[in-house]
């Protein structure tokens, strides 16, 4: 993979016809391919992964030094501007609450758990770990603050035994903390009280005395000490805390840098939302803006109606050099967009590239932003992804800016490995590299089955060759190899394309849906809703009732219609859904159908709701299910 390969203005593909896209210096990728009598494929990048950094905080050290006054991160005050913090006073702060922590005797036996979402002062507790080499673990705020019974957050406090958890606000936290802390465990927020309990403020911890022990601390780590747990969505059962050492964190941010090379030619600066309690949020993004000495603006807005507005806002003012989003964040943003020239030019002013994760990015999503790109500066944006885990530190595989469309997820960066093996027709796909987790904190036997013989982590996911006939073409996605299953007549269900169809088909009325149908005739679909995609069927929609938008006639009606026109493109039983109902109820996340980040747990859906999937295939089904004729 060549770092100096650049992204000609005149170069065409998807979206936008006739019109360019940016140029922008960015990695071309190249593999060796090595295929197996027994079918088995091993792709592994020409070009290798140059050097990394002992310890992430060492990029502090140099930005503090070679740019100390740089904004690093910044958030809004209450009086709608920003609170910011340099890189010299982020320096400064983390050797004061390096001391703190180590005055406390802290360890990844003892590590920092942090509840509260994204902000100035969950960064200034997680570097001060990152210096002392202390670890420390972000949880969900959702374990805390949606769920009824604290089972996910009870369960991570008995795996962790923290020696010391974080929340900014004691009072927003206060039931999550009383429940869920020991006595003999010490609490810090940033404001706010507990009652009945000490509480030591985390401007206690950034007032300690520079402690003479924290240089040697800092110097002492190496690129095994682990820097953080991360949990895993927990979408088959209760989180693991997946290993991030320095070594991981260190070289991943390398890979990042000479794929996405347009990052040496301009410092980033990127207003952000996604979550530091996962993998994308808290690794690849504030990393990479640590590592290449940029600047993030914390962003409190959120893909949903009462949410969305922040985010504009903020776009409103703050230009970014590149925009990361998950497919409904840029859904969201599209009719704000189109409705504000000024909008338009901020956005997409000095933006290299935009980078979605999480879920497919719908052909009319990925259009419009073309066609609203030209529309203010005469060229597409590229729009990049790739194939990554929580367990990979993420970043793992990347597309190819001009060849990148939806599905695609592209060939392994320098430095990983990727093994391609036959299961069940399918191609699965498993990682190894410098960037791979050691393992799973505390559970030997799952870190074991997470591997195989010769040492590549299973992701679990299914890849397919874009070109047959050519593997260095690239990948695309083919589904998650765990919820695929068998028909009665034995026919195979690839439930990932499946459901990817089905979604493209139904939209904008369909997030997501549930298969089933394991052991049956015939295919059958739970179908979650978009509620911000219903209500442009029918404007006059409550926001927060999904019984209300479940049963209106409309959503009925413009389903239907989708759904027959999905059914007519079937070739098969293993491609035809005969048979589908709205549902009425959110999904629960105390009881593991949905994760704290949306990612629907098919099992639990299917082990929960019986009684409705005994309804789906009921030789007279009620009124709610539909199915076309």
């Amino acid at each position: 993979m060549s770092a100096k390969a650049s992204i000609s203005p005149s170069d065409t593909g998807r979206g936008a016809v006739g019109y360019p896209l940016r140029a922008i210096s960015f990695g071309t990728p190249a593999v060796n391919i090595e295929r197996r009598a027994d079918g088995t494929i091993y792709l592994r990048p020409k070009t290798p992964l140059g050097d990394y950094p002992v310890r992430i905080t060492d990029r502090l050290h140099h930005w503090a030094s070679a740019e100390p006054n740089r904004v690093f991160m910044a958030e809004r005050n209450e009086g709608g501007g920003w609170r910011e913090i340099t890189y010299a006073e982020l320096l400064v702060s983390s050797r004061h609450i390096a001391s703190a922590l180590l005055a406390r005797g802290l360890s990844a036996d003892r590590p920092v758990v942090i509840l509260s979402g994204n902000s100035i002062d969950h960064a200034l507790l997680a570097f001060g770990a990152l210096y002392a080499g202390v670890a420390f673990c972000p949880v969900s705020p959702a374990y805390s603050l949606i769920s009824k019974d604290y089972g996910k957050l009870g369960y991570v406090m008995d795996l962790l035994t923290p020696g010391l958890v974080f929340a900014d606000d004691a009072d927003k936290f206060a039931g999550a903390l009383l429940a869920n802390v020991p006595e003999d465990t010490e609490i810090v927020a940033s404001f706010g009280a507990l009652p009945a309990r000490r509480m030591t403020m985390l401007a206690d911890l950034m007032a300690t005395p520079i402690d003479p022990r924290v240089d040697a601390a800092h110097a002492a780590i190496g690129p095994d000490t682990i820097a953080k747990f991360l949990l895993t969505s927990g979408s088959t059962g209760n989180p693991k805390a997946v290993i991030n050492t320095q070594r991981m964190i260190c070289a991943n941010q390398v890979m990042i840098r000479e794929t996405m090379s347009f990052l040496k030619d301009e410092p980033p600066v990127i207003v952000d939302w996604l979550p530091w309690n996962h993998t994308f949020g808290g690794n690849h993004n504030i990393g990479l803006t640590l590592f290449n000495g940029g600047s993030m603006y914390l962003d409190e807005g959120k893909p949903m109606p009462g949410g969305i507005e922040a985010t504009v806002t903020n776009l409103r003012e703050i230009s970014p050099t590149v925009y990361f989003n998950v497919p409904k964040g840029y859904e969201s943003l599209l009719p704000y967009l189109r409705d504000d020239a000024a909008l338009r030019e901020k956005f997409f002013g000095r933006l290299h590239a935009m980078f979605f994760s999480g879920a497919a990015l719908s052909p009319f999503v990925w259009n419009s932003l073309d066609e609203l790109a030209v529309q203010a500066t005469g060229y597409r944006v590229p729009m990049l992804t790739g194939l990554g885990a929580t367990e990979t530190a993420p970043f793992f595989m990347s597309v190819n800016p001009l060849t990148s469309r939806s599905g695609h997820v592209g060939l392994p960066v320098p430095g990983n490995d990727a093994k391609l093996l036959p299961n069940n027709g399918k191609l699965e796909v498993r990682a190894k590299g410098p960037n791979v987790m050691p393992g799973y904190w505390r559970k030997p036997d799952l870190t074991a089955s997470a591997f195989d013989e010769e040492g590549f982590y299973k992701l679990g996911d299914a890849l397919k060759p874009a070109d047959p006939e050519d593997f260095s073409a690239g990948l695309d996605f083919d589904g998650r190899i765990g919820e695929d299953f068998k028909l009665a007549s034995g026919t195979w269900v690839s439930v990932g394309p499946l459901r990817a169809r089905f979604i493209a088909a139904c939209a904008p009325l369909v997030r997501d849906i549930v298969v089933a149908g394991i052991n049956r005739d015939e295919i059958s679909a739970l179908v979650v809703l978009d509620l911000d995609g219903c209500r442009l069927i029918n404007p006059g929609l409550p926001h927060d009732d999904l019984a209300a938008v479940a049963a209106d006639p409309l959503v009925r009606a413009a389903f239907r219609e989708r759904f027959a026109k999905f059914l007519a493109t079937a070739t098969g039983s293993s491609t035809r859904i005969a048979r589908a109902v709205l549902l009425d109820a959110p999904l629960s996340i105390d009881a593991g159908e949905v994760t704290d980040k949306g990612s629907i747990n098919q099992r639990a859906v299917l082990e929960h709701r019986t009684a409705l999937i005994e309804a789906l295939y009921a030789q007279q089904p009620p009124a709610q299910v539909i199915a076309p004729g």
